[in-house]
């Protein structure tokens, strides 16, 4: 009845099980390349676009290069009419279209306003904001370079109108995002959901298999040993074995996709240990819940979507609805997420995040004691039927 002993145990338990291995460290290492690989690039560049010129002006073929020239958008075909561009889009073939109107250049000459028409394929958002970011802005380059040039022949200084030829300037500054790119985004977050979910199979699969095992009416030494004391040593093991996968997603990965890390190692890790120990008090409840082991990767799955949409990162939480926003905050990823980004994106000093340091701790103290008290339930009734 030794700790020595339990701690034996618990590592035979770990290690000999191929499935918790495979979850823990294939999981973790494959979805740390798979996930950011199709990313890697930060934003969609070169998309394929068709044009409808409808003007052939020395103007609107200038508008084409320019478009051609921007780094979202590769002039791919010219169309000779709105339907045939039409069939291109539909066709996969281009992500975009651009028709330019009749009489584009003599009305741009005459300071009247053209009206250029994009259209794209919104189903890819990512893409489709590329491609209308590039049109926009060589349609925005060609109308104020006209625009300056009248101001010129109006007898206007060269540079006053470079500078005065539009009556507001945008400057735009990325604020914890200077890339403006994907991974940047929303990588941070879902890392802490892969450390989420891949912790709470392996530890639902240890507790699952073992309650299989009970069911069956075979004894175990979970059973022969104080819950609190299976608590203490699952608790320790899991998050020994958990800590180096930390340091590799928050040191290497976040080094290797270049990353912000703006957190000190010190609030890191104070906010790493109640969410890993919530995480393992939770795992052990699902264990005690399922009746095979095999179901601990099928629920946990089944969770990963509604979660990742209600953690608050990728659906703002204003517009989450109050019920679903209250049930997310009882699962350790939501204001783990929140408190990593926070502190290791955006900046945050510690006593920012305080309060979800204080409802992971508050999530350690419930899971901990109901996963304890559904272990005590166990072996009482073990010892029953003995």
């Amino acid at each position: 009845m030794s700790w020595r002993n339990l701690f034996k145990f618990e590592l035979s338990a770990i290690f000999t099980n191929q499935s918790i291995l495979f979850t823990v460290f294939g999981g973790v290492l494959i979805y740390s390349f798979l996930y950011p690989l199709p990313y890697s690039q930060q934003l969609p560049r070169e998309q394929k676009v068709a044009v409808v010129n409808m003007d052939n002006s020395q103007l609107s073929h200038q508008l084409e290069r320019m478009v051609d020239a921007t780094p979202q958008v590769q002039l791919a075909a010219r169309a000779m009419s709105v339907q045939e561009a039409k069939t291109l889009l539909n066709d996969g073939q281009v992500q975009g279209l651009l028709v330019i109107p009749e009489h584009f250049a003599r009305d741009l000459l005459l300071g009247k306003s053209p009206i250029l028409s994009y259209a794209g394929d919104a189903a890819y958002f990512l893409v489709y904001g590329s491609v209308v970011e590039g049109l926009a802005t060589a349609g925005g380059t060609l109308g104020a370079q006209a625009k300056v040039s009248r101001m010129v022949m109006s007898g206007e200084n060269i540079a006053l109108a470079s500078q005065q030829y539009s009556a507001m300037n945008l400057n735009m500054q990325p604020v914890f995002n200077p890339t403006m790119g994907y991974i940047n985004y929303v990588v941070p977050a879902v890392f802490i959901l892969i450390l989420h979910q891949t912790l709470l199979i392996a530890v639902a699969l240890l507790g699952g298999g073992q309650n299989e095992y009970y069911r069956q009416g075979k004894s175990g030494y979970w059973l022969q040993y104080p819950a609190w004391k299976v608590m203490v040593v699952r608790g320790c093991l899991f998050m020994l074995l958990y800590m180096p996968l930390v340091m590799y997603y928050f040191g290497f990965c976040f080094s290797y996709y270049q990353i912000n890390r703006l957190a000190s190692i010190s609030d890191l890790l104070s906010l790493m240990v109640p969410f890993l120990l919530s995480v393992i008090f939770l795992g052990m409840i699902i264990g005690q819940l399922i009746p095979r082991r095999e179901l601990a990767t099928v629920v946990v799955l089944m969770s990963s979507f509604p979660l990742i949409f209600s953690a608050g990162f990728i659906w703002p939480m204003s517009a989450i609805p109050a019920p679903i926003n209250a049930l997310a905050q009882v699962i350790p990823a939501a204001p783990a997420i929140n408190a990593f980004l926070r502190v290791n994106q955006m900046g945050a000093d510690f006593s920012q995040v305080g309060h979800y340091w204080l409802q992971l701790w508050g999530l350690v103290l419930v899971y901990g004691l109901l996963a304890t008290a559904m272990l005590l339930k166990t072996q009482r009734r073990s010892k029953v039927v003995k």
